[in-house]
């Protein structure tokens, strides 16, 4: 896992990287599963086991973090290559056990050339193709004039276009016409705000990033704004999670047209369905035949996935909307988030071009005339606004529930601050002390070899925040020690107990209540806990095929006496609808305030007729206490950007760097 987590940081990901990033998640995977059945080890072995897997598992989770285009590797679906297959029987036989046996394949040399990804084509695409081989380029509109630069020949616009969203301050929404009148399914009714986007559709308008507060019924307008520009066939990109839930939707708002899922090599769809919908993990091995279907609209669900455009998922997207936009005039595009910023204004980017407002380093040709005919430079005090509105004008759409959606219940987070007592709360203070400790050495170490002869009275807040910056990348960190991100587990883990405790009790005394956690161990914790007490509850986790998962989902939904709802936080942290509830326990932290808003929208949205609460539990006189404040922080940049908000835009550094420079200043106050 060293040698992985060394590539990943140099930028060397070679096949054998990730051929053996993919093997040793398994093996951890199995191990972990080995150890827990084993019932001949003693509970100190087996937990000197499991801590020992932990650290590779946390290398796994910060070695995908850097590249997210591994996490791909994970996914319920993928396929394990020769060579994966071959190294994964090496590494068994070299720890004494005895894999199945079976001849391996021969393990390529590192110096072969990368092979192309693994592509397919569904012979149900294959029919289609040959039903209509005369897919052409549907050039039935005008292309639109290539915008001739002139006033603005020369200037870099697109850090001033982001620039202009931190400091504008009114609410971020496109003009919309009143809502239509529309035919639909039989009991079923748009809200206003709902019908207006599809006005707008009707009307001509063609690209939308649609970043309404989670839970105003995102999936209806795409779904209804697509039939209103017939822009079919339609591709729909989504998290695993929910792609058994969009098509119920394709199915609930446009039933005339048929959806089709895409698991795996796609061997189970319909080549002639209106509605192809596909899960980010799968892209890769599709993206190709996907360019060539003549689609004539794309939607990307949960779009803040491709902020980071140097992922493979963000290049998959970005290369089949180009793709799309080159075969046809004016396709609908739509750009689904309601957390559309998280770190930085920068989380644009990969969305607006995906949409075709810019491109890797210019506005777009329709934004370019738009800024033009201002009459203004980056130099004019009102450019800033006026390029924001431009920008607005191609179809950015924010609506808040407070404004449009009066008849859904308030919303509020409660903390819960819980003592960490006995063993465990003292090994938890003694790391986070241990932590402080080597985060002073480090400080004063830097401060005694500065060659700058710069002399500081008191805390040095600049060194202050490098050292934090270099505990947060030291490669070798987890190997001298405690380091933030374990630490942030332990705490988690210690807090499991008490926060299963108190969902109990909500379940008993209010009903149905949704539990988030982050990591394995909180929710088996929680789940024990549960079975001990006889509450019925469901558990939606990453692992479990999505057949398990949506029966799941529908249990805790429709049957009364599931009472509690163990969520994974990172997979059913979005898309999933569980308004039955009204009450969400956060067990763990997030990293961020968008997973956090997101979590909690699960239960608050358009269905919900009860004050929705999230209790936050949180350990008290630790690192916990901080982290909630600064992902509290973290709240403004979209306020900010989006909703006209007067509140500060809070620092683009991570949360973990935060922390760590609060831990430090702490320490040396």
């Amino acid at each position: 896992m060293r040698e992985v987590e060394g590539a990943v940081q140099r930028g060397a990901i070679r096949p054998s990287v990730r051929t053996k990033f993919q093997v040793v998640a398994l093996l951890v995977r199995e191990e972990r599963a080995r150890v827990n059945a084993d019932q001949s080890y003693t509970d100190a072995y087996r937990a000197e086991q499991l801590r020992r897997l932990d650290g590779v598992a946390t290398i796994l989770a910060k070695t995908a973090a850097r590249d997210t285009s591994l996490l791909a590797l994970l996914a319920e679906d993928a396929v394990m290559s020769d060579s994966a297959v071959s190294l994964k029987r090496e590494l068994q036989l070299a720890a004494g056990m005895e894999p199945p046996a079976e001849a391996p394949a021969p393990v390529e040399p590192e110096t072969t050339a990368a092979p192309p990804a693994r592509r397919v084509v569904p012979q149900s695409v294959v029919s289609r193709q040959l039903a209509n081989p005369f897919l052409a380029p549907d050039f039935s509109s005008a292309a639109p004039r290539e915008a001739r630069p002139r006033r603005l020949a020369g200037w870099e616009l697109i850090g001033p276009l982001f620039k202009s969203f931190e400091y504008a301050a009114a609410s971020a929404t496109k003009s919309l016409p009143k809502p239509s009148t529309l035919r639909i399914a039989a009991g079923l009714e748009l809200m206003p705000h709902q019908a207006q986007v599809v006005a707008a559709t009707s009307a001509g308008h063609r690209t939308f990033l649609l970043a309404d507060e989670p839970g105003l019924g995102k999936t209806a307008q795409a779904l209804l704004a697509a039939q209103a520009a017939n822009a079919y066939p339609l591709l729909v990109v989504v998290p695993n999670v929910v792609k058994t839930n969009w098509a119920r939707e394709a199915q609930t708002w446009t039933p005339k047209r048929a959806a089709t899922v895409i698991h795996g090599d796609g061997d189970s769809i319909d080549g002639f369905a209106d509605i192809v919908i596909v899960n980010y993990e799968v892209l890769d091995r599709h993206v190709g035949w996907l360019g060539d279907l003549g689609f004539r609209g794309m939607v990307v669900d949960e779009a803040h996935f491709i902020k980071n455009k140097k992922s493979q998922r963000s290049r998959n997207v970005l290369q089949l909307s180009e793709r799309i936009r080159a075969r046809t005039v004016r396709p609908l595009l739509m750009a689904l988030t309601g957390t559309p910023l998280i770190n930085d204004i920068e989380d644009f980017a990969a969305i607006w071009q995906f949409l075709g407002w810019i491109d890797e380093k210019t506005p777009g040709a329709e934004l370019m005339e738009s800024l033009e005919r201002s009459d203004l430079t980056p130099a004019d005090p009102g450019f800033y606004a006026a390029a924001r509105a431009s920008v607005i004008d191609l179809g950015i759409v924010r609506r808040r529930k407070v404004d449009v959606a009066a008849d859904i219940p308030a919303r509020r987070i409660a903390d819960l601050p819980v003592e960490l007592d006995g063993a465990v709360g003292r090994s938890i203070r003694d790391a986070e002390r241990e932590l402080a400790d080597r985060l002073v050495a480090r400080y004063h170490s830097a401060l005694a070899t500065r060659t700058s002869g710069e002399v500081v009275d008191g805390i040095d807040h600049g060194l202050v925040r490098r050292v934090a910056g270099w505990e947060r990348s030291d490669s070798d960190k987890a190997k001298s020690g405690e380091n933030i991100f374990n630490l942030v587990r332990r705490i988690g883990a210690a807090k499991a107990g008490m926060a299963a405790d108190y969902a109990a009790q909500l379940a008993h005394n209010v009903g149905k209540v949704v539990f988030f956690a982050r990591h394995i161990e909180v929710l088996d914790a929680a789940e024990k806990v549960f079975t001990e007490r006889d509450i019925r509850f469901s558990s939606i986790r990453g692992d479990q095929t999505r057949t398990k998962r949506q029966k799941n989902v529908d249990a805790f939904v429709n049957d009364p006496e599931v009472s509690i709802a163990v969520c994974s936080l990172m997979t059913a942290g979005v898309g999933l609808n569980l308004q039955v509830a009204s009450n969400v326990v956060l067990a763990e932290l997030s990293w961020t305030n968008a997973e956090q808003t997101q979590a909690i929208d699960r239960v608050h949205r358009i269905g919900q007729d009860e004050p929705v609460t999230a209790w936050r539990i949180i350990a008290a006189q630790t690192v916990d206490t901080r982290i909630a404040d600064l992902i509290d922080a973290k709240a403004g940049l979209a306020a900010r950007a989006l909703d006209g908000s007067d509140e500060e835009v809070s620092s683009s550094a991570d949360v973990q760097l935060e922390a760590l420079v609060a831990l430090l200043t702490n320490a040396l106050s």
